[in-house]
């Protein structure tokens, strides 16, 4: 039987509250659907591991501040691990392949920001360590740029981690049973 866990990356306040930066886009409506897939996750006890981006100074993730905080409507209960990364990939220079390795999960569910920085690099990187990724399509988020408008980058970083790397699903699909007896 395998073994599930979600990551929760970067859900942090300094993308949602707009001081520092525009707030990121659709961010109301995605929050309330990773609130929702959080609830079916700890409904079905899968293992949750929020990942933390440390910013540096001056940064609307800088460590220790209030965008560094993960939102409120999120934020993990007592138990639940918080990892802290420096980079966009969730494995680098942190415990969280140890973490999975003794945990024995072999299915990462993904969730958060941002998606054409730590979402596609965290996706790819499980991936190349062997793990299962399902990336919820509609439970991650960035900006416009002066090329891509912020709907066509996540469309197209879905469209591309399908080819290969993920398994996509949408927040109402999902039911942390999908690969239960592989």
């Amino acid at each position: 039987m395998s073994k599930s866990a979600l990551l929760i990356i970067d859900v942090q306040s300094g993308m949602y509250n707009g001081k520092r930066i525009a707030p990121i886009f659709e961010g109301v409506e995605k929050m309330e659907k990773i609130r929702h897939v959080l609830e079916k996750a700890r409904s079905k006890e899968i293992v949750l591991i929020y990942i933390k981006h440390n910013g540096d100074q001056g940064h609307p993730l800088e460590k220790g501040s209030e965008g560094w905080r993960i939102q409120k409507q999120v934020s993990p209960k007592e138990e639940e691990l918080v990892i802290e990364k420096s980079y966009p990939d969730s494995f680098q220079d942190t415990q969280l392949l140890e973490v999975l390795t003794n945990l024995s999960v072999s299915n990462l569910y993904i969730i958060g920001n941002q998606t054409e920085y730590c979402i596609d690099s965290t996706c790819r990187s499980g991936f190349s360590k062997g793990f299962r990724v399902i990336l919820i399509e509609d439970c991650h988020s960035t900006w416009d740029t002066n090329t891509l408008s912020a709907a066509q980058i996540i469309q197209h970083h879905n469209d591309t981690l399908r080819n290969g790397y993920v398994t996509g699903m949408n927040s109402e699909e999902i039911s942390f049973d999908e690969f239960e007896d592989l």
